[in-house]
């Protein structure tokens, strides 16, 4: 306690300016190991400095997207996870990025907390790095705020901030997707960042065991599987686009299928999803069941073994699935383009998504 005349210091206050040093310090190889063309500068200066010519660019478009983490950061926190929330966050950015036709050249990141503990901080920065190099992204600067009272004891959050980069004229808009043309999805690598809040609630209110074992999959604990980060589909999908070979792509996110498919529509195109072509994950049927969620509510809530839908040719779709199996990815063929309104239906049979019935969900616009 400070007497009435006592000097104050910063530290008083709570905020340990050598605590945030420490930090910089630690996590500088980190960024390091990130560096690509066009990206050198150290990090701890006032900006960080870019160079798309380095890069290979000849008159490039930039795009810039930012996100968070959500909810999903409160499991991470109360179950010591801190190791993958930053990829999480990286992929969020550069998945968003992609769709659009670009790729992700360079990240920053936003880490807020109360009182800056150096062993988590830099663990999530970690993971940061981390998704950093699996997007092919230079991770060139950011921000540590200590800010005591604006946080619980232990809690933090996270931003991040993306930029890429596209060849003027190559950029995805939509304008190309017209009837006849295939639906192919990439499947998810979980839950991805979206939705946590229900899966929180139904974690709470059906008292999960979360360090037990899963029960779809006896292997791997529960937590585990919740807390599996988001896939980042930056460098399967950065070849075919420069070949032309993609007409558009839906990232996955809040509003599950239904939502995201028609962001990249064109007028009188309507996305026709078949939920009997895809086996559902068994961590989505789960979440299903412990909620007795409706399958329409399921298709504009999670991504259901989605996380990246692609429109495509038909002529294409074969060599594609080629290209993209050999990068890792499974691909699924989910369903077309048919003329009608722009917007999205996704439509199983009696048994899909545990349905008594047919069903059908539509989105419009």
């Amino acid at each position: 306690m400070n007497g009435k005349n006592s000097p104050y210091t910063y530290a008083d206050a709570g905020v340990s300016i050598a605590a945030g040093n420490a930090l910089v310090k630690a996590i500088g190889p980190l960024a390091k190991a990130t560096a690509r063309p066009g990206a050198n500068s150290e990090l701890g200066g006032f900006g960080g400095f870019f160079d798309p010519r380095a890069a290979g660019y000849v008159d490039p478009l930039l795009v810039a997207a930012n996100d968070g983490v959500g909810t999903k950061l409160k499991l991470a926190i109360d179950h010591d996870r801190h190791d993958s929330v930053g990829i999480d966050l990286v992929a969020m950015c550069v998945n968003d990025l992609i769709v659009q036709g670009a790729e992700p050249l360079f990240f920053l990141d936003y880490f807020a907390t109360g009182k800056l503990e150096n062993g988590i901080a830099e663990r999530v920065v970690a993971g940061i790095a981390e998704g950093c190099k699996q997007a092919g992204c230079a991770l060139i600067g950011g921000e540590t705020a200590e800010m005591p009272g604006m946080y619980a004891p232990g809690d933090y959050d996270l931003a991040g901030f993306c930029v890429g980069a596209v060849e003027r004229g190559e950029q995805l808009t939509g304008e190309r997707v017209a009837p006849g043309q295939v639906l192919l999805g990439l499947a998810s690598s979980g839950v991805h960042s979206n939705g946590y809040s229900l899966v929180r609630r139904l974690a709470e209110d059906k008292g999960w065991q979360l360090d037990a074992p899963a029960p779809f999959d006896a292997e791997r604990r529960l937590i585990d599987a919740l807390i599996e980060p988001t896939r980042i589909y930056v460098k399967g999908l950065l070849d075919p686009i420069r070949a032309g070979l993609i007409a558009a792509l839906a990232h996955i996110t809040g509003g599950g299928l239904l939502e995201n498919i028609p962001r990249v529509l064109p007028e009188g195109a309507h996305a026709v999803v078949d939920a009997d072509a895809w086996q559902q994950p068994g961590l989505m049927a789960f979440l299903q069941q412990q909620g007795a969620i409706a399958p329409a509510e399921m298709a504009r809530t999670f991504n259901c073994g989605v996380g990246m839908v692609l429109v495509v040719d038909a002529s294409d779709v074969d060599a594609l699935t080629g290209v993209l199996e050999t990068a890792g990815e499974i691909v699924l063929r989910i369903g077309a383009i048919e003329p009608g309104e722009r917007g999205c239906t996704v439509r199983g049979s009696a048994g899909t998504w545990g349905a008594d019935a047919a069903w059908e969900a539509r989105h419009l616009g």
